[in-house]
């Protein structure tokens, strides 16, 4: 999976991972820390990534340009490094489904309470 993990996303992240996820990056380690939304948007979609964030710009951005990028929206507010892997991790399938679908929309994760 090519997941680019937002800034709000502590680069940690990557370390939390399963080997499955191995391709994933966070925008800090592909020169993107500082960017607008709008550029981590575009590099998203020209190098085949996934956006993986807690920030509703990306949704908009994607009703107004449409995919690619996917966008992956944790709907949950602020979590750790280790609950965002969980959930993530939790996910897989259903992950792995939508950025294999056809589908423009984007995938909303909730943390269940």
């Amino acid at each position: 999976m090519n997941l680019l993990f937002d800034q709000n996303i502590s680069p940690r992240i990557l370390r939390e991972l399963p080997l499955e996820f191995a391709n994933c990056q966070q925008v800090r380690f592909v020169g993107l820390e500082n960017s607008s939304d709008f550029e981590i948007f575009q590099y998203a979609g020209e190098n085949h990534f996934a956006i993986v964030t807690f920030d509703s710009d990306f949704v908009d951005l994607n009703a107004m340009h449409g995919a690619p990028p996917k966008v992956i929206y944790l709907n949950t507010g602020n979590l750790t490094t280790k609950s965002v892997s969980e959930m993530i991790i939790s996910n897989t399938l259903r992950i792995a489904h939508y950025l294999n679908s056809e589908s423009d929309d984007i995938l909303e994760l909730i943390r269940a309470s």
